[in-house]
């Protein structure tokens, strides 16, 4: 029987890439970055969008630092469009953590979803996402009443999938394995790392992408959700 559901944040609950896109064209227009020879800003966006997710996979097996990812994620989309090293706006990046955090879009259905799940089940937040960027979000997007822990991986010291930031968040919550639960969009550092741990786990799966035998339950919209609990 269920009792605990935890959730991944990002590309989950609060809509990544929609969010990093506002912010991305609003930074493309304030940098002028068409002065500099990008061509349009969705190619700008889609570029960075690639880097950044080939980094993030990276850093989710603790293969680069929080450090790599950040200064490496726009270096490479910058000079893979084009633009000298010495040419890249120097502030983009600060820029770029400092707003897209406080923007507030939400997967369709997130907050009709929580409301309904959090009078049945304790609600828990495991996110890889950093410390200050991830509070941000919670905070302005108005999560924080749903979850009874927002546990981090930059406070742990480990990553999803590694089996120790599973245990740690059990522990906080004072569940166990058979009674609780992961949701979350990836595949490496959700799924399978909570299912590795020994916990059940949905695959959140919004673009509908082939699923993998070794997957036992998906969604595709949060308010699937509704009908599983």
């Amino acid at each position: 029987m269920i009792k605990h559901i935890f959730f991944d944040l990002d590309h989950t609950i609060w809509d990544f890439d929609r969010n990093a896109e506002e912010t991305l064209t609003e930074l493309y227009a304030q940098y002028q970055l068409e002065s500099l020879g990008l061509r349009s800003s969705r190619e700008f966006i889609d570029t960075y969008t690639e880097n950044n997710q080939l980094l993030w996979a990276e850093y989710h097996l603790g293969k680069i630092t929080k450090e790599t990812l950040r200064s490496e994620r726009f270096s490479k989309t910058f000079i893979q469009l084009g633009i000298q090293p010495s040419h890249i706006p120097s502030q983009f990046e600060d820029d770029y953590v400092r707003l897209t955090p406080t923007r507030t879009n939400l997967f369709e259905g997130s907050e009709k979803v929580l409301t309904y799940l959090q009078k049945k089940y304790t609600l828990h937040i495991i996110s890889n996402g950093f410390k200050e960027s991830t509070l941000t979000k919670m905070d302005k997007s108005g999560l924080n009443p749903y979850f009874a822990n927002v546990i981090i991986s930059e406070d742990v010291g480990v990553n999803k999938p590694n089996k120790a930031i599973f245990e740690y968040a059990l522990r906080l919550a004072s569940a166990q394995k058979e009674e609780s639960i992961m949701i979350g969009d990836s595949l490496e550092a959700d799924i399978r790392g909570a299912q590795d741990y020994g916990m059940k786990a949905i695959y959140f799966n919004p673009m509908n992408k082939e699923k993998p035998e070794d997957v036992l339950w998906q969604i595709t919209h949060l308010e699937e959700l509704l009908h599983h609990f």
